[in-house]
């Protein structure tokens, strides 16, 4: 467990919650995570992110969106970490179902098999799905370490949990004690 600022790690890949547009927050000022990594990471992030969305829609259309669970990767560029992985967590509406329990499970395991696939060796999870996207914040940290727990430990060597707010890290500190 590490809380603070996600885009001051120094591992080979930090996590974005990331939106369906793939191309970072656009409200100015917002505190949300994906609006602080496309900051601090510099506009050379939202241009990648572009020519990736770019891409995808010329192959599946002009209307094409991210879906959940699907994660895209990038470079760092500005941030100490080498590589971002980008991924759209399910959001909760009215109320949290197995579905989107499952959706956010595979936001963990994708994300962990792209970052094997790509010889990334550590990597920090934000609280994906948490804030604006109203996931309750115990079962979302529940579903993260047990998902990381039943990962292949061969294939990646550090795996951080990186919490901003005082309730996640009490409660991923009570659960890792488990």
């Amino acid at each position: 467990i590490w809380q603070g600022d996600i885009t001051r790690l120094a591992v080979d890949a930090i996590v974005n919650a990331a939106n369906s547009q793939m191309l970072g927050c656009f409200v100015p000022m917002h505190s949300c995570i994906d609006n602080c990594i496309h900051t601090f990471a510099g506009v050379q992030l939202r241009a990648a992110c572009n020519r990736q969305m770019e891409q995808l829609r010329a192959r599946y259309g002009r209307s094409y969106e991210q879906p959940t669970a699907v994660p895209m990767l990038t470079e760092g560029y500005n941030l100490p970490a080498k590589k971002i992985v980008h991924i759209v967590g399910p959001i909760v509406e009215r109320q949290l179902t197995e579905a989107l329990e499952q959706d956010l499970a595979d936001c963990y395991t994708n994300t962990l098999d792209l970052c094997a696939e790509n010889g990334l060796r550590s990597v920090a999870f934000c609280c994906i799905s948490t804030g604006v996207f109203h996931f309750p914040n115990q079962r979302a940290a529940e579903i993260a370490i047990e998902t990381v727990r039943s990962y292949p430990r061969h294939a990646l060597k550090t795996i951080v949990f990186n919490v901003f707010l005082d309730k996640d890290r009490d409660i991923y500190q009570q659960l890792l004690r488990a």
